[in-house]
């Protein structure tokens, strides 16, 4: 639940000073990880008293609210990808798209890809396309292929250029990885945070929305 930490402070912090400070710091990553940000962003502007914690928040409130459902996705452009030339997100109109942000280096991300496979298998001919995206610097570039060969990650692979710098990672303001992202046919947001492989909500909303 991602307002349970929140919560807990909130609920058991009486110094305001200690309580602004603990909520900072979990909002700062926190509200980009947030499934429902409205109800983020409210409870914590209605606890913070920090005037420039609040500010800071707010702005990345603002920044996240442009990435609301139905609002067009940012776009990457001329990815390289693991097959051969590159890719950009317009490629692959038509078809809802499941993005998966990730690095070899991320633990929670590698803990994924076996649900992704799996996924991937289940869903490859339906009216959905997978794609995982690296953010692996530059120095680990060919850690990132021998995993993608290892791992038989058969999906479409791409590899940002700048690391956590690419622009598209900015654009969500991606801050922790893993992260997904599912956007319809037309190329618009259904979840700038989406659920991940292994959550069973997944393969729900799926269905929900008839893939």
């Amino acid at each position: 639940e991602d307002v349970a930490f929140l919560e807990t402070v909130i609920k058991n912090v009486k110094s305001q000073k200690i309580k602004d400070a603990l909520l900072y710091a979990d909002a700062m990553y926190g509200i980009t990880y947030a499934y429902d940000l409205q109800r983020y962003y409210d409870l914590y502007m209605s606890n913070s008293k920090n005037e420039t914690y609040r500010k800071e928040i707010t702005q990345k409130y603002n920044k996240l609210k442009e990435l609301s459902k139905g609002n067009p996705s940012p776009k990457f452009i001329d990815y390289e990808n693991y097959n051969g030339g590159t890719s950009s997100l317009d490629d692959f109109k038509g078809k809802y798209v499941y993005i998966d942000v990730w690095a070899t280096w991320c633990g929670p991300c590698k803990k994924e890809i076996p649900f992704l496979k799996e996924l991937y298998k289940e869903y490859k001919d339906r009216n959905i396309t997978f794609i995982s995206i690296s953010i692996d610097r530059k120095q680990d570039y060919e850690k990132w292929k021998q995993m993608v060969a290892e791992k038989q990650m058969n999906w479409v692979q791409l590899y940002a250029p700048n690391a956590w710098k690419s622009q598209f990672i900015t654009d969500y303001s991606i801050m922790g990885i893993p992260r997904f992202i599912l956007i319809d046919p037309e190329g618009n947001i259904v979840n700038q945070n989406a659920y991940r492989p292994s959550q069973r909500q997944l393969k729900e909303l799926f269905k929900e929305l008839k893939i």
